[in-house]
């Protein structure tokens, strides 16, 4: 009789609660951590709601949410997550703080959405090193904490291990963005269909683009084509001349158009979505490295590494190692679902 091999720990989330969080954001981190998506192929997550104590915690809209661990529980979670605020100037309790400052300091991985960063910067844990909020909030956070260096437009950004991240739907692109990094791509896209969201936005994308009008819904039509055309193309060595040909534009007029709709440039959006090809493919096939940078478009397995290295710290031998399935497909066919533009990991 087989032996079945031990199933590894669920993965540790502590979401952290007080009187002032936002509910929206509780519900976010609920939903990304605390459904069970093990018969669709996602690991096991173990999400905690940790307070001061087992006092229900009151949100706004008459909401309450009920703490099932004390703080205490952070010293085992393998990530931290701090909702927004409701008044983004609410004090966090000292207990709070002072267990955040605990966690950092162990090497824990910690995140805040939206206004959670002026909780992470109450304790201080932002001061001199980079931030993000909602884009309204920014001169905010500038006053009340001179020390963080606030970074004015990114949808989430990291330093030193610690994350924050812009307003509403920034948040879940945070949160799919850490599962992404510690399970993969193909597990974040699996709770991203989930959730009928998108599972993919770099965390450099503008937080908001320019308010459509009739012109620009019409440019808006092309660009999307164009994009749609592009993933089916990926293999081949697109340029931003061959995009704005496509969309019979000057490559000037195009980039423009392109950063407006979509708040990241033409070549910043190819990269992301070569990337994030070549994640899929190494999840999910053992083809051989010269070939998935080939179908990525990366043109050579050096050029994919080198990308690999500057943007996701990791190398694409590496990153198989880690998230490869045991069921790998062998050999895909060019322009598979993991490479054209039904690629739920590229849309």
């Amino acid at each position: 009789m087989a032996v079945q091999a031990p199933r590894p720990p669920a993965y540790r989330v502590a979401l952290v609660a007080f009187p002032g969080i936002r509910a929206f954001d509780v519900s976010v981190i609920t939903e990304v951590w605390g459904s069970d998506r093990t018969d669709r192929g996602a690991p096991a997550f173990d999400l905690r709601r940790a307070a001061v104590d087992s006092t229900p915690v009151p949100m706004r809209g008459g909401l309450a949410l009920h703490p099932d661990r004390t703080l205490t529980w952070l010293s085992r979670a393998d990530l931290i997550v701090v909702p927004g605020l409701d008044d983004h100037l609410t004090p966090a309790p000292t207990p709070v703080l002072d267990a955040l400052r605990r966690a950092h300091a162990r090497g824990t991985t910690l995140a805040a959405l939206c206004g959670g960063a002026f909780t992470l910067a109450q304790a201080g844990l932002l001061d001199g090193r980079r931030a993000i909020t909602h884009w309204n909030l920014i001169d905010l956070l500038r006053t009340h904490h001179p020390r963080v260096n606030v970074v004015p437009d990114a949808l989430f950004i990291e330093d030193a291990n610690i994350w924050t991240a812009a307003g509403t739907a920034a948040g879940i692109d945070l949160c799919l963005h850490l599962v992404r990094r510690v399970h993969g791509a193909e597990v974040a896209a699996t709770i991203a269909r989930s959730m009928v969201t998108a599972p993919f936005r770099t965390g450099t994308q503008a937080q908001f683009i320019e308010h459509p009008t009739p012109r620009a819904d019409r440019d808006a039509d092309t660009l999307a084509a164009v994009r749609e055309h592009a993933l089916r193309h990926l293999h081949e060595p697109l340029t931003v001349a061959d995009l704005a040909a496509y969309a019979g534009m000057s490559p000037r007029s195009f980039a423009r158009h392109f950063t407006a709709a979509t708040g990241t440039t033409p070549l910043r959006w190819l990269l992301a979505q070569r990337i994030a090809t070549a994640q899929k493919l190494l999840e999910r096939t053992d083809l051989p490295m010269p070939e998935i940078a080939r179908r990525a478009g990366f043109g050579s397995e050096v050029t994919m590494r080198q990308h690999f290295a500057s943007r996701l710290a990791t190398s694409p031998r590496a990153y198989r190692a880690a998230f490869s399935t045991p069921a790998s497909v062998t050999g895909a066919p060019d322009n598979a679902s993991v490479t054209g533009g039904n690629n739920p990991i590229a849309r």
